[in-house]
């Protein structure tokens, strides 16, 4: 805003709070415990770097753990690990548009797809830069997001793919649950799957290299014992960053896991005693929402300088200080209940916050907030 890129930059280097502290060490544990207890199961995970927005020195943790495949839906997280020296293989996790296949082509050594006109583009690029180019094609077990719903145009598709398109090789098929619709995975549901993967293979005549059941929200299955066994392939980011909700959402702690390998750090900025319920006629929020709001009477409170424009909703935070309670945030505050905390918050203090997916999601890629190894 009214400076050179230069000088802003400079600026946002120099700027210290909010701090997002990451700890290699932590992210690089989780990798490796992720990574021993997939494989203990038969299944052999890729990791994801677009929650994180492929920070280098947490895809570096990821790559010093073992990942042999490192993917995201963003070309130019794919971009940056090409330029690298890793010895891996990319992924593009979201389907490829027509108007980026050639940088598909170019960054990626493999794709999810879904769509036989996207399918057929890829070959002729592919053809046209002499690679052979690996797919995954999708099918839509009920979450509604991306994916072939129908089984026989899935089973279709994947013939047409192995026997029309030279250029391309069918690597597998996968599924997507959990992100749009919530559906669970189950072994019904990934029942389907496996029946489909081995009547494309013995159409095609041959063995499938993945089959893909999922993302971080179906590990619980595969620790459980109940994955199908011809699922031997999950695409993991948050239970390596942050598997949080494995415990809380999903019942299923991980021994070795921490939450700790991100903390948020910010520093509050106003600390008084006010009314918890707002006073005169209310309206929608600065977001345009209707919020209810809980009448505790006066209590003391704690402004910090952290909001929406940083981390997404509010409640994707965790407090590392139990006493405290987040009441809610606009953009750029976020308010706080110190009433009950034994610690006496003032200005110019820190509070620190463990997180979410979505406050990583928004943390990691906002360059108003600092970026910090501690290790």
């Amino acid at each position: 805003v009214g400076c050179a890129p230069e000088q802003t930059q400079r600026f946002l280097e120099s700027y210290v709070k909010p701090i997002l502290e990451i700890n290699k060490n932590i992210i690089r544990r989780n990798a490796e415990t992720i990574l021993v207890l997939c494989r203990k199961n038969g299944v052999e995970p890729f990791a994801v770097i677009k929650g994180f927005n492929a920070l280098d020195g947490v895809t570096e943790a990821i790559v010093e753990a073992g990942y042999k495949t490192l993917a995201s839906s963003r070309l130019p997280h794919l971009a940056a690990v090409r330029r690298s020296a890793y010895d891996v293989e990319t992924l593009a996790l979201r389907i490829p548009m027509l108007s980026e296949i050639p940088e598909v082509i170019e960054y990626c050594d493999i794709s999810l797809n879904s769509e036989l006109e996207t399918l057929k583009a890829l070959d002729k690029e592919a053809r046209s830069a002499d690679k052979i180019h690996k797919v995954i094609l999708m099918r839509d077990l009920g979450d509604l997001r991306e994916g072939i719903f129908e089984r026989e145009r899935f089973i279709e598709t994947a013939i047409s793919a192995e026997k029309h398109l030279p250029n391309l090789r069918l690597f597998g098929v996968g599924t997507n649950l959990t992100c749009y619709g919530s559906v669970i995975p189950t072994v019904e549901n990934l029942s389907v799957l496996a029946k489909d993967a081995a009547e494309i293979e013995r159409a095609i005549g041959r063995e499938l290299e993945v089959v893909s059941g999922g993302n971080t929200t179906s590990i619980p299955l595969m620790v459980s014992g109940k994955m199908p066994k011809k699922v031997n392939n999950l695409r993991i980011g948050e239970a390596i960053t942050v598997p949080c909700d494995l415990a809380g959402h999903w019942h299923c702690p991980v021994e070795g896991l921490s939450n700790e390998g991100l903390i948020l750090r910010a520093e509050v900025i106003e600390v008084g005693s006010k009314p918890t319920h707002p006073i005169g006629e209310l309206g929608v929020n600065c977001f345009g929402s209707y919020s209810d709001y809980e009448d505790r009477g006066v209590r003391r409170r704690a402004l910090v300088a952290l909001g929406a424009f940083d981390i997404g909703a509010c409640d994707k935070l965790i407090p590392q200080d139990k006493g405290v309670k987040i009441l809610g945030a606009s953009s750029d505050h976020m308010i706080i209940d110190i009433e009950d905390s034994s610690v006496n918050y003032g200005l110019g203090d820190v509070m620190s916050f463990t997180l979410h997916y979505q406050a990583m999601l928004f943390a990691t890629a906002n360059p108003f907030i600092t970026k910090k190894y501690v290790n």
